[in-house]
């Protein structure tokens, strides 16, 4: 299995794309809510909630 890293909003966002291609909505979900997270702009928070509206804004601690 390879092992993947994650450092950028591309590298979770294209994880979570993957994910629900392949059959795993739980775990886009999440890599989808992380992308979302790592956003720098409104725009690129607005391309991961239209793709994946079921993710919930987090809240902070």
């Amino acid at each position: 299995m390879p092992l993947f890293c994650f450092d950028t909003f591309n590298d979770y966002l294209d994880a979570a794309r993957e994910m629900a291609r392949t059959g795993h909505p739980t775990l886009a979900r999440l890599l989808a809510e992380e992308a979302a997270e790592r956003a720098t702009n409104p725009d690129e928070t607005a391309l991961v909630r239209g793709e994946f509206p079921s993710i919930s804004a987090r809240q902070g601690d």
